[in-house]
C-alpha cells in the first residue's frame, strides 16, 4: 500500500515512516500542507496519516478538500489535540479515524489495516 504521511516533526515522522516502511508500504512523506495538498492529488494513496497543526496551515483543511472533491482515501488524523470537539470536529470533517498523540506504532498499523478495508 502507498502511504502519504503529513507529519512536521521529524523526529515523529522518522518513527512513522520507518515503521510503515518496515510493514512493507511505501511512505511519502510531506512536512507542510502545501506539500501534501500536492501529494494527496494525485490520487495515489491507500491511506493519509495526517497531522492537523502543521507550519503553513491547519489539516483539516486537506482533508475537507478531498472529501469535496469526493476523494476517498482514508484518512487517519495523527494529533496531539486531545479534545473531544476536536475529535469530532476531524470525523465530521470526514476523517475515518484518530490517533492521539503518542501512540503506539503496533495500534497505527492496525488502525491503517482496518481503514484500508472501508
Amino acid at each position: 500500500m502507498n502511504v502519504l504521511l503529513v507529519e512536521d516533526n521529524v523526529l515523529l515522522g522518522d518513527a512513522v515512516r520507518d515503521h510503515i516502511a518496515a510493514d512493507g508500504h511505501s511512505v511519502d512523506w510531506c512536512l507542510n500542507l502545501a506539500q501534501a495538498t500536492e501529494a494527496a492529488g494525485t490520487g495515489k494513496y491507500g491511506v493519509i496519516l495526517l497531522d492537523l497543526r502543521l507550519p503553513d496551515g491547519n489539516g483539516l483543511t486537506l482533508l475537507k478538500t478531498l472529501r469535496t472533491q469526493e476523494n476517498s482515501v482514508p484518512v487517519i488524523i495523527l494529533t496531539a489535540h486531545d479534545q473531544t470537539s476536536d475529535q469530532i470536529e476531524g470525523l465530521r470533517s470526514g476523517a475515518d479515524d484518530f490517533l492521539v498523540k503518542p501512540f503506539g506504532l503496533s495500534e497505527l498499523s492496525r488502525r491503517m489495516k482496518a481503514a484500508n478495508k472501508h
